[in-house]
């Protein structure tokens, strides 16, 4: 199920990529260092990265893992609560 929901999750993201790319934001992983490589995860795969932005509400993030084994932000959620 965690594969599909991600299948749809890049999907997703790809099709409005072509509209504004994510930017990162405090907290995320490639905030300060847009070069982040990751040495066992294999390309194509995707991953998520839950940080609390600092007002009480939750940010995940869904990330991608490139060829050359950086990954790329691909979609972020904010949850309402705060």
């Amino acid at each position: 199920m965690k594969t599909i929901i991600s299948a749809a999750l890049i999907t997703l993201a790809a099709g409005s990529a072509a509209f504004a790319a994510v930017q990162p934001i405090p907290g995320s992983i490639t905030y300060d260092n847009p070069n982040v490589q990751l040495e066992k995860a294999p390309a194509g795969s995707t991953f998520f990265h839950t940080f609390s932005n600092g007002d009480g509400r939750d940010v995940r993030e869904v990330y991608k893992v490139n060829a050359d084994k950086t990954v790329t932000l691909v979609n972020r959620t904010v949850s309402n609560a705060s």
